[in-house]
């Protein structure tokens, strides 16, 4: 039987935590919103079977950058589709596929947060996770080596490798940028 107490309290103390790296993760208000409500269904039905061995916090990172993984995943094969024919309600969604929506950016940084972020979704899923969960979101190396499931060692290599294929793209980006 689920505790509606005992969710309400972790609903109350980890939606901003949630809709933070969904945000960070999909720079997209509505799918951060949307993502955000998915991860807590996910919770609510998982609560019971919830085994301790990790903490809530952990528990629900990993809910959450699972979810944000599907989301991708889903949104980038419907774009897939629409090549070939299937039709969309929001057409601007398809046309728009690397829009910037961060609300934590301001006006005249928006173009410059686009283009690291577009960078930031080139790396490989464990890259931008782990570059994200240590840059965006603050946590440690050990944190993120629990969240992911990892060693340590290999959350240092990713976080290090991640750093420099943004170094190499970013110069590549801004050279071609500043040639326009």
């Amino acid at each position: 039987m689920i505790n509606q107490t005992h969710f309400e309290k972790l609903y109350h103390e980890y939606r901003i935590l949630v809709f933070n790296v969904a945000l960070n993760y999909l720079q997209n208000l509505e799918d951060a919103e949307e993502v955000t409500q998915d991860v807590f269904v996910k919770v609510y039905y998982s609560l019971e079977n919830f085994n301790q061995k990790s903490s809530y916090k952990t528990w629900i990172y990993r809910i959450t950058i699972n979810q944000c993984l599907d989301f991708i995943k889903k949104k980038n094969s419907q774009k897939r589709f629409f090549i070939f024919g299937k039709k969309s309600q929001n057409e601007q969604e398809y046309l728009n596929t690397a829009t910037f929506e961060h609300p934590g950016i301001l006006m005249e940084n928006k173009e410059d947060a686009a283009i690291l972020f577009e960078v930031i979704n080139s790396l490989t899923e464990n890259q931008k996770t782990a570059f994200l969960l240590s840059k965006l979101d603050g946590l440690s190396n050990p944190e993120i080596a629990e969240i992911m499931q990892l060693s340590i060692s290999s959350v240092e290599s990713l976080i290090f490798r991640a750093k420099g294929a943004l170094q190499e793209k970013l110069a590549e980006k801004f050279k071609n940028y500043r040639k326009k």
